[in-house]
């Protein structure tokens, strides 16, 4: 390793994070293994991967042959225990506490002494998710952000037992990655998340009351908070089911009625209507 980078990393999950940031790692270099329980989910992992490629050689923004390296730099593997030679293992599977511990306990007996574990987690507990393995000091949250490989923020959550230098090592690694770090503390939702779900949640109160349609409400935050997208869409890009998973969490951790879940966003989640992944959210994408 040089320059703050990894010559080789695990990424353990291939849905939109996982291919996202194996995508972000190699092409910065490093040789990355992406793991996932399911075949299928692998080869859905790759093929995004390689339709994110090919659009940046469309945009000219890399060449062909450098789109081609990249690939080639991802490797996958429905064994966990293939994380074992990698400097650094970042977990993304789904936000269930008991998966991810799970995870963690079987990648803490798999892997050498010295390889930090991390977790993407957009709200668990980085200090609950540590006690789960025997290296607490090795263990920290990198939360990346939706696209990976165009989003620049990193949040770098500190554990109760992450050593100084961990952190350090992984803030290098970002940057190297050209990413900015955003260092925080382990609280639920950390930063990101408790700023921006209670505001979600409330769009969805406001829908549920009937202050405004969903177009007016997403109009009024585009229009007049010069936001890239409303708060309605966005959920739907971040998936309802995620949104709720997140609200959960800040409503138990913090213990405060203002992060109560929406009923309407439960009753969203209930009916499936989950987002952009199943084409129905709040909207509608069906074609």
């Amino acid at each position: 390793m040089s320059d703050g980078k990894f010559e080789r990393i695990s990424v353990i999950g291939a849905g939109t994070m996982g291919n996202g940031i194996a995508q972000t790692f190699a092409a910065n270099g490093t040789e990355v293994v992406m793991i996932d329980v399911a075949e299928e989910a692998l080869e859905r992992g790759h093929g995004a991967i390689a339709k994110s490629l090919a659009r940046f050689v469309k945009k000219e923004k890399i060449s062909q042959g450098d789109a081609d390296a990249i690939l080639g730099r991802v490797k996958t593997s429905t064994n966990l225990e293939d994380a074992a030679t990698s400097g650094l293992v970042v977990e993304a599977v789904v936000e269930k506490l008991e998966v991810k511990r799970k995870v963690f306990g079987a990648l803490d007996a798999a892997c050498p002494e010295a390889t930090i574990l991390a977790s993407n987690t957009s709200a668990i507990s980085i200090t609950e998710l540590g006690a789960s393995t025997s290296r607490p000091d090795r263990f920290i949250g990198m939360h990346f952000m939706n696209p990976v490989p165009l989003m620049t923020l990193v949040e770098v959550i500190r554990g109760q037992e992450t050593s100084p230098e961990t952190t350090k090592r992984i803030v290098e690694s970002c940057r190297a990655l050209g990413k900015e770090p955003v260092e925080a503390e382990d609280y639920p939702g950390f930063v990101s998340n408790r700023i921006l779900m209670p505001m979600i949640n409330e769009a969805v109160y406001c829908l549920m009351e009937g202050v405004a349609t969903k177009e007016g409400i997403d109009s009024v935050m585009k229009l007049g908070m010069n936001h890239p997208m409303g708060p309605l869409t966005l959920a739907d890009l971040i998936g309802l089911d995620v949104c709720l998973d997140v609200m959960e969490v800040l409503h138990t951790g913090l213990g405060d009625s203002k992060y109560r879940p929406c009923p309407l966003l439960r009753r969203m989640v209930a009916a499936g209507r989950l987002g952009r992944k199943v084409n129905k959210g709040f909207y509608d994408y069906g074609n």
